[in-house]
């Protein structure tokens, strides 16, 4: 299975310890993790790096590196992990290398400021939807985001999840965002259609 992918812009690894740098200058920028987690210090950056390159369910499950395809400048990260119910954060156990995660599958993105307001985080998101739908046997990818966090809200809506009302997830009620196989491939053939 080929985890390294690519759109029209971007390209998109698994993420590796080399990213280091990609995660020092986004997880130290209050405005780009303002709804992702606390600032965090270099030393703890460095501590998580080994945990967020863990990889599940021979690959498809984790954190990837999304680059420029031409230029090889790195824009941020995006994600298919276990999405959390209790904790306040990524069951990184449930991350297991032979084995898809039993509940929910989450798709979520972040991005370094400079890559703001390009289209990105779309193009990323609608990416991964097609790995997990048409490459791993997900049947459904659910996303949530904080109530203030409209941005994230129109990226998920761009990339075709739908509003399904609230959900219990990581320890608190939360906006639920999904879309299944078999509307992601409606959608496909729509937007074929209108080619």
């Amino acid at each position: 299975m080929k985890l390294d992918m690519q759109t029209e812009r971007l390209r998109l690894t698994p993420l590796v310890d080399a990213d280091i740098d990609l995660s020092l200058e986004m997880f130290t920028d209050p405005e780009v993790i303002e709804y992702v987690c606390d600032l965090m210090t270099e030393d703890e950056i460095r501590r998580e790096m080994s945990i967020w390159t863990k990889r599940g369910g021979n690959g498809c499950i984790g954190i990837w590196c999304v680059s420029d395809r031409n230029t090889g400048e790195k824009y941020g990260s995006a994600i298919l992990l276990p999405m959390p119910i209790d904790e306040d954060d990524t069951d990184y156990d449930l991350v297991v290398p032979e084995m898809m995660p039993d509940g929910d599958v989450e798709i979520g993105f972040s991005l370094k400021r400079s890559a703001w307001g390009k289209g990105y985080a779309t193009e990323a998101c609608r990416r991964l939807l097609r790995f997990a739908f048409q490459e791993i046997p997900l049947l459904e990818v659910v996303a949530t985001f904080e109530d203030e966090n409209v941005v994230s809200k129109r990226v998920l809506e761009k990339a075709g999840l739908i509003d399904r009302g609230r959900m219990h997830c990581y320890g608190e009620d939360n906006p639920s965002y999904r879309i299944t196989r078999d509307e992601w491939r409606i959608l496909q053939q729509s937007t074929q259609s209108e080619v």
